[in-house]
């Protein structure tokens, strides 16, 4: 997200209507059943605070008071639900003649009880207007700002939920089980709002992208192809282009008084000053509450209303959609005390989901802190399951760069696991080549395709929850451009007019066939294996030119080991007595030859070798 910041600069500020006859209330729905039993609604709309509102009798819920706010345009009704309340409809009137119904539902089976996605898992992250276009019709739309445009690098190029439905038997033969979806919410921006993370309804799925009724089908026909569905949420920002900026809640809505003040008030990024116990106060509230650009304002998470609208809002979409997970935008930029309050409060409700939070730091020091289970020097406690791996990624990148020395080239990969002492789950930590905000992996390895394969191997062995970006199977490349348009390149066989088609190998070239079997190969074994998803990692200090690891259970050990080397080596296992034990034969993943663990193993040059002990 931070170097969206250059871009959102030269965006203009367009003045947002509101419409003083339509009330809203949000969340617009919700459930009987839940572990929590109060509910607050925002209602909006002019002057609807004037109004005295009454919940006709209802048994099992009370509406206990309505907050006021310095703006006469919200007030905030708090319910309670008692546990035998039953589904149906509330009917709220008021003295004035006012009257509208809220729906109360029931709940899935066993919701409370959903899997979150763990290290069983991969995810696969696609930005939507860049995946496919399964309908055409939607890709401009009346009363969004912005019409499509393919052409253009920053524009929206039409692909939508519809594209990545049709995708679905593709992403399920890939091996895939999860997806990760660039937030699709409601971004109704001038330009450049295809990436989604400038949300302008956080209830309303964007019209370019389908609906809110083709998400939760997303979610089901993925499910039947045994993936599920994360959310990407955004906590920190919000779109200008938002009713709040002309309609604010509360004064104290926005940090700094809504206010960007040409960038005096943008965000320092200084992630460290939440740990740093030198740190001024202003230094602090910088980073926090300053903005990422002045078409992202800041929210103030320390305003209580606002708070338990984001809570609700997450709690909403994982009911609604049968969510099986989420991904926090710029995790750290929120307020702390709010982080701990709304991780707590969703995992309250679901103890065995997952929430991965993005701290963009490759000091596992700083993004441990965030980690649940985690023992700070300030009584910082975090409820947060897993964090992004960055430090393992920037270091993969730079050790597949660099040529071999007593401190270059694979040491950096063994020396950021090793940090693992710093985690309370390092099983649980989001692992990944690339993703949405930085060059492709492909690109980054200098097109060298031997170095992506033992790359992504890597990645797809090592301990964690595997992400993979989409096209990385096809090798989608940027070279010659950092823009992010580039970056999110349009995937092959999404849109009409491509002279490939990742979906059906047609048009691919040799390397990109070889890359999309070896993903396949990794990702569809990754599904079954137990070491992967459940073994213990044991990895051994890299030696000449050759790193090594095995991931251990009761039933399965694998064998990884990934030779940088421009020849083949022969590689004798003695070191490795502890992982093998009395094992003597092995299956090699990639060519299914077996391979006796007696004598020295083959090497290729520049390559991976998985070695499988049933």
């Amino acid at each position: 997200m931070k170097s969206l910041i250059q871009i959102f600069l030269v965006s203009a500020l367009l003045t947002t209507c509101i419409n003083v006859n339509a009330m809203t209330a949000s969340p617009q729905s919700w459930w009987v059943g839940m572990q929590t039993n109060s509910l607050q609604i925002m209602l909006h709309k002019q002057n609807v605070a004037k109004h005295q509102w009454q919940l006709m009798p209802y048994s099992g819920v009370n509406l206990h008071n309505i907050i006021k706010t310095d703006n006469p345009n919200y007030a905030f009704l708090n319910l309670e639900i008692s546990p035998s309340a039953k589904p149906g409809t509330l009917v709220f009137n008021s003295a004035a003649g006012g009257r509208f119904e809220y729906s109360l539902n029931a709940r899935k089976a066993n919701s409370s009880k959903r899997r979150g996605f763990d290290s069983s898992d991969t995810l696969y992250l696609i930005n939507p207007d860049r995946f496919a276009n399964g309908d055409s019709t939607n890709d401009s739309a009346k009363g969004m700002l912005e019409a499509a445009n393919p052409i253009e690098r920053g524009g929206r190029h039409g692909g939508d939920i519809q594209g990545v439905i049709d995708a679905l038997p593709y992403l399920q033969k890939l091996g895939v089980t999860q997806l990760w979806l660039t937030p699709p919410l409601e971004n109704n921006m001038p330009s450049y709002s295809y990436h989604g993370y400038a949300i302008t309804d956080f209830y309303k799925i964007d019209p370019r992208m389908g609906s809110n009724a083709l998400y939760r089908e997303l979610a089901a026909k993925a499910k039947q192809h045994g993936i599920g569905l994360v959310m990407d949420l955004v906590l920190n920002h919000f779109g200008s282009e938002h009713v709040w900026m002309k309609d604010k809640p509360t004064a104290d809505w926005i940090n700094f008084n809504g206010d960007f003040a040409n960038g005096k008030h943008a965000t320092s990024h200084a992630r460290q000053t939440i740990q740093d116990p030198h740190a001024s106060d202003f230094d602090k509230r910088q980073f926090s509450d300053g903005w990422f650009v002045a078409t992202m304002p800041d929210l103030n998470q320390r305003q209580p209303l606002l708070a338990n609208y984001l809570i609700q809002n997450a709690i909403w979409w994982i009911e609604y959609a049968d969510l099986s997970g989420i991904r926090v935008d710029t995790y750290s930029y929120s307020d702390k005390a709010f982080l701990a309050n709304w991780t707590k409060a969703i995992m309250t409700e679901y103890p065995q989901f997952n929430i991965v939070g993005e701290e963009w730091t490759s000091n596992p020091a700083i993004a441990s802190y965030w980690q649940a289970g985690k023992v700070n020097n300030d009584g910082y406690t975090s409820s947060l399951p897993s964090v992004m791996d960055f430090s393992l990624q920037e270091s993969l990148i730079q050790a597949l760069n660099e040529d071999e020395s007593w401190n270059t080239g694979w040491v950096k990969v063994y020396q950021s696991i090793a940090n693992d002492f710093l985690y309370p789950n390092p099983d649980n930590l989001l692992v990944f080549a690339d993703n949405h905000d930085m060059s492709r992996v492909y690109t980054q390895l200098k097109q060298d395709l031997a170095k992506t394969k033992m790359a992504m191997t890597l990645l797809l062995t090592t301990r964690g929850i595997a992400q993979m970006y989409y096209g990385t199977e096809v090798l989608l490349d940027n070279t010659g451009s950092n823009d992010h348009g580039d970056i999110r390149i349009d995937f092959p066989g999404g849109f009409k007019g491509q002279k490939s088609n990742a979906f059906t190998g047609q048009g691919l070239t040799i390397d990109q066939r070889d890359m999309l079997q070896t993903i396949s190969t990794l990702l569809n074994f990754r599904k079954q294996s137990a070491a992967l998803s459940q073994g213990k990692l044991t990895h051994f200090s890299p030696k000449d030119g050759v790193y090594s690891y095995a991931r251990t259970s009761e039933k399965q050990t694998v064998l990884v080991f990934l030779n940088k080397h421009a020849e083949m080596k022969s590689w004798p296992l003695h070191y490795m007595e502890e992982v093998l034990g009395s094992q003597i034969h092995a299956t090699e993943l990639f060519t299914q030859q077996t391979v006796n663990l007696n004598k020295a193993v083959t090497l290729p040059a520049m390559s991976a070798v998985v070695l499988v002990i049933e």
